[in-house]
């Protein structure tokens, strides 16, 4: 099966992106440096296409009804202009996928899913809305998604909209146009970063990117995914297929706090019996003291030379010039090393994220 394309598919490769397949669709890995990319975000503003995420609207007189059942959050606490993270399991409580819920009006939402996973999120959503009277539609081949991440972002866009940003908070949406593109504004992100991501129509997303980039002048690059990564790594922010999985309940990746026991809902059953369990492995972040990287699947070592746990996610931080990576490992275990090719690297466990801005 041949791979997708979004929107920007031919900017990307006039700009030299290094194209390669993710979750279905030819996306950027790089356009050059990805350290680079990496440090701009960090200091100034990158642009990323995430033009293959999912877009999945929930509309009608119970749509927030149907969203407190079909996830383990409480969407209908959320004031029009509000998002929030939350996950969708299943009935054994393995997490399908993590999400960010958007409410746009009282009887309408926005559910944004992993590129992967946006198939089987419309679909369980689908099935569980059976029993109320509302409406899942998912509208992800309409809709391009360009992020702009980094201290300068809220700048850039300030000169490209008269919708008052300034005021939105971390969280939150609101409807306006970016140099005369209609777009949801929201104010989310996945670097770690203040920044913004904006859905648009598929054909306003090149004219968007172009507006966006010649605002921005030097002090914008766009990037890839491995930055992306990298990013969120640093942020200690959980990807889909590493860190959370369905195996995996949301207590397992120490996410329990996003679980509302207090209402029924799909897996409720299955994550109230484990709720008060002592946790039996811990996500925790590893910082190599040497220059070997610890990479996803490499076994961790504890203090009497046992394996207690595997890494999920792992690459060299530009930010901290250190590799890092984080880990499930066992509850009362310490880690002090990463078999890399049979040789254990010592590391140093520290709480996450690995970075964190300054407000």
């Amino acid at each position: 099966m041949s791979s997708k394309t979004t929107p920007l598919y031919e900017l990307h490769k006039e700009l030299g992106g290094n194209l390669v397949d993710f979750a279905g669709y030819l996306m950027p890995l790089r356009y050059g440096s990805e350290t680079a990319e990496h440090l701009a975000v960090r200091s100034s503003a990158g642009l990323f296409d995430i033009s293959h995420m999912g877009e999945i609207f929930v509309t009608g007189r119970q749509a927030a009804e149907i969203l407190d059942y079909s996830l383990v959050g409480l969407p209908s606490a959320l004031v029009p202009g509000k998002a929030r993270y939350t996950m969708i399991v299943d009935t054994r409580g393995g997490v399908l996928d993590d999400l960010i819920v958007y409410r746009l009006s009282d009887h309408a939402f926005m559910v944004v899913a992993n590129a992967a996973n946006k198939d089987a999120v419309a679909g369980a959503l689908k099935a569980r809305a059976a029993k109320f009277d509302g409406t899942v539609d998912d509208q992800s081949d309409n809709y391009a998604l360009i992020a702009i991440q980094g201290p300068k972002a809220e700048g850039i866009l300030l000169g490209l909209t008269d919708a008052p940003i300034k005021d939105l908070k971390y969280y939150a949406l609101l409807s306006g146009t970016v140099a005369g593109v209609a777009a949801f504004i929201g104010r989310t992100g996945y670097t770690g970063e203040d920044g913004f991501e904006l859905f648009v129509a598929n054909e306003d997303a090149v004219p968007l990117w172009k507006a966006l980039a010649e605002a921005g002048g030097d002090a914008v690059v766009p990037c890839g995914l491995s930055a992306r990564d990298t990013l969120r790594l640093e942020a200690g922010m959980p990807l889909y297929g590493h860190e959370l999985t369905s195996e995996l309940t949301p207590y397992d990746a120490g996410l329990g706090r996003v679980v509302k026991l207090e209402k029924d809902f799909v897996g409720r059953d299955a994550l109230a019996a484990v709720a008060d369990e002592p946790q039996k492995k811990k996500l925790v972040g590893l910082v190599a003291r040497g220059r070997r990287v610890p990479r996803e699947g490499y076994q961790v070592i504890g203090a009497d030379g046992e394996i207690i746990g595997t890494v999920t996610s792992g690459a060299p931080s530009p930010t901290l010039g250190k590799p890092i990576a984080m880990a499930y490992v066992t509850a009362d275990a310490t880690p002090v090393a990463v078999d890399i090719r049979g040789k254990h690297e010592p590391v140093d466990a520290v709480d996450l994220p690995f970075y964190r801005r300054e407000k």
